[in-house]
């Protein structure tokens, strides 16, 4: 373990020497810092954002989410509903550092929105809640950070709250995450009477005052009656950083008490690895913490130059390219989200790797194989913009005159390509028709839905091909809702929306077999092709596979695309009750070709038929999107939950009882969860919560089935 220590130390030396910087970008390359904020929802993301924004001297009037205020939730929807819908994007200042913050929503509706954020930041502060401690959709933005790899610092909030438990929120991050999660700071007070932190670095109590709305803080030695309690955390501390990093061991060998400086490096190296996560707490609404929290950004959070070298690969060779963050290297950024701006039009938010963007350039889209002018750039603020010249590497910006650029696209340079890894997002699970109301509003609605499925990857626009119907799918009520809201007030476009439904798959239970033989006369030629086609199931999440298990020799390439088109045709409309089918195996098992009479059209006509055939054989089945689903509930109320849920097809998972509530895990089918928030009140007379996010798509009983398909 010490070998692999010293070698990741020379690893991070060699990289920080090669970087090269342009003398003048706004800070260097070591005191930026691109973070963003990631929690459930009601957790006080936007409240902590509009802290660091204060105390950092950006705005001089603090907003609040209930008054509608919040200078990070602009959008009319986010004000109104007192939730976060958008990511917003920011640069702040503290300690001299430059810190490109976003805030991130909350709700499982837009995940879209932490996936994509999580993809281009180096680090981010996962707040929890104080009462709540780790709930859903923080498991949930975890494991995305999990999967990007992104460095955390820990926030406990809301400590002011009656029931707030600092140590069984600790608890539960590390029962349920794989980094290990340790306090740099316990409590100063309980609930109404808390007052601050004490850092068990420098071992101080930490106050701030409530006259100058928490910028007064006050330093001074710690309580007698939390002295013994703050000595085994900072000892527990030391212990685990040691575990952890090579320089503290060997300070912890010569001295327990290791030096604040010593403890500080070493815990920035364990959190660069991803090897622990400090554990910071507050009251963000009481103006309590924020500050600190702010050092642990700066102190342990990743600069640019501190992550791993970047990976891609050459659109061409399929060649391994990397690259680092260097201000006069090849350009490479990623654009990772796309909005629409009354002044600007369509602008792209950015991530510069490598190399510099630059007014007035041509840059250069792989996916596209286009050129694109950069005709503005500016830096943002929520939403407004500072117009800039030039975005160098490690910053984030955005990017107004591109005309074929969508979320995933990489930009780079003609001469020396590179395409990274796309993100990915998932698929809808509601759904729901929408038509104008007069002939007028068809193309300023075609416009409008255009627009917003560009702006949100899982905003999708399909049209039914039975009846016409133009439906737009997202990620749940609250989606559609903000959907459609967005619709009549930005587009003013005047339409009737049909009630939610939700988007049903199709999968086989079973291997099947079929052979179709297309053989027509069109337009006076023979159309004449055969096919024989197999399916199987695969593991439910797998998605489709094609495979051709005949060689060119009886099947020529040529053929092929269209086969696989058709193969696609036919999983796109299904046979139950024409949804998309999904998790297949497909393999082409035979064909027959017609030296002169065979044709592509034929072939695809064919693929169509026999695949539809083979699934039909292979007993298709109707799936069903699955919610995992946490009620909070006093007590009294729990039989009374209990027995919705049982009558709403409910799995229930587990039940743990704490204190003043009762939490349930089900498993239930979002189909039966519509109107539940109306429901879970009327139960509970109010004092009950819920939130629930996808978990995975099961079979339709058969009872509902027939239902649905007769419909």
């Amino acid at each position: 373990m010490l070998q692999t220590l010293k070698e990741n130390a020379k690893a991070g030396a060699r990289g920080a020497a090669r970087t090269r910087e342009a003398p003048d970008r706004l800070r260097a390359l070591a005191l930026v810092r691109n973070m963003g904020i990631i929690a459930h929802i009601d957790a006080g993301k936007t409240t902590v954002s509009e802290r660091i924004l204060f105390y950092s001297g950006l705005v001089h009037r603090m907003g609040e989410v209930h008054e509608g205020t919040a200078t990070m939730d602009w959008m009319p929807q986010e004000r109104e509903r007192g939730i976060t819908i958008t990511s917003a994007a920011t640069t702040c200042f503290w300690r001299d550092h430059q810190i490109n913050l976003l805030d991130t929503p909350g709700h499982v509706d837009f995940t879209v929105e932490v996936e994509r954020s999580l993809r281009v930041l180096d680090g981010a502060v996962g707040v929890f809640c104080g009462v709540g401690g780790v709930q859903p959709q923080s498991e949930t933005v975890w494991r995305q950070a999990d999967r990007y790899h992104v460095p955390r610092v820990a926030f406990i909030n809301k400590m002011d709250r009656m029931g707030a438990d600092f140590d069984a929120v600790v608890a539960q991050m590390n029962a349920r995450f794989a980094t290990l999660c340790v306090p740099v700071q316990l409590p100063l007070g309980r609930e109404e009477s808390f007052r601050g932190a004490i850092d068990l670095l420098t071992m101080e109590a930490v106050s701030f005052d409530d006259q100058t709305l928490g910028q007064k803080m006050t330093r001074g030695p710690v309580p007698s009656e939390l002295g013994a309690a703050s000595e085994k955390a900072r000892a527990a501390l030391v212990e685990k950083v040691a575990e952890q990093d090579e320089a503290v061991l060997e300070a912890y060998l010569a001295a327990p008490d290791v030096p604040a400086a010593i403890l500080r490096a070493g815990l920035r190296r364990a959190v660069l690895a991803n090897k622990i996560v400090p554990v910071f707490c507050g009251s963000a609404l009481r103006n309590k913490g924020v500050q600190l929290l702010l050092d642990g950004v700066v102190d342990y959070l990743p600069s640019p130059s501190d992550v791993p070298l970047l990976q891609g690969h050459h659109p061409k060779t399929q060649a391994v390219v990397t690259r680092e963050a260097d201000d006069f290297g090849p350009l490479t950024a990623l654009a990772f989200k796309l909005t629409n701006d009354a002044h600007l039009g369509q602008i792209v938010f950015v991530r510069v790797y490598a190399g510099q963007i630059k007014k007035g350039a041509n840059v250069y889209n792989p996916r596209t194989r286009r050129r694109e002018r950069v005709m503005r750039l500016v830096r943002l603020h929520a939403d407004s913009r500072e117009e800039i010249e030039t975005l160098y590497a490690g910053e984030i910006g955005a990017v107004s005159g591109f005309k074929q650029v969508t979320t995933g696209d990489t930009l780079c340079f003609e001469n020396d390509p590179v395409e990274l890894e796309r993100i990915r997002f998932p698929e809808p699970v509601i759904s729901m028709a929408i038509e104008p109301k007069s002939q007028s509003d068809r193309v300023k609605l075609q416009e409008a839905m255009a627009a917003m499925a560009a702006e949100d990857p899982t905003c999708v626009v399909s049209i039914n091909a039975e009846t016409g119907q133009t439906i737009l799918s997202g990620m749940g009520e609250l989606h559609l809702e903000i959907l459609k809201d967005r619709m009549f007030r930005e587009y003013k476009v005047q339409a009737n929306a049909g009630k939610p439904m939700v988007a049903y798959r199709e999968t086989v239970t079973a291997e099947g077999r079929a052979e179709h033989v297309f053989d027509r006369v069109i337009g006076g030629q023979r159309q004449m092709a055969g096919l024989t086609i197999e399916v199987a199931p695969a593991p439910r999440g797998a998605g489709n596979t094609v495979a051709f298990g005949i060689s060119t020799a009886v099947l020529s390439a040529e053929f092929r695309p269209e086969i696989e088109a058709g193969i696609q045709d036919a999983l796109a409309t299904g046979v139950v009750a024409q949804y998309a089918l999904t998790d297949l195996k497909v393999r082409v098992a035979g064909a027959q070709v017609h030296e002169t009479d065979s044709t592509p059209m034929a072939f695809r006509t064919a693929a169509v038929m026999a695949l539809r055939e083979a699934a039909r054989a292979a007993g298709a089945v109707l799936l069903e999107p699955i919610m995992a689903l946490e009620v909070l509930t006093p007590p009294e109320y729990m039989g009374d939950v209990l027995n919705d849920l049982s009558s709403r097809r409910g799995r229930i998972r587990n039940m743990e009882s704490h204190e003043t509530v009762q939490v349930i895990h089900a498993d239930v089918p979002l189909a039966a969860l519509f109107g539940y928030s109306t429901a879970i009140r009327s139960v509970s007379k109010g004092r009950a919560s819920y939130s629930m996010e996808p978990a995975c798509f099961d079979v339709v009983p058969e009872t509902i089935q027939a239902t649905i398909i007769n419909r």
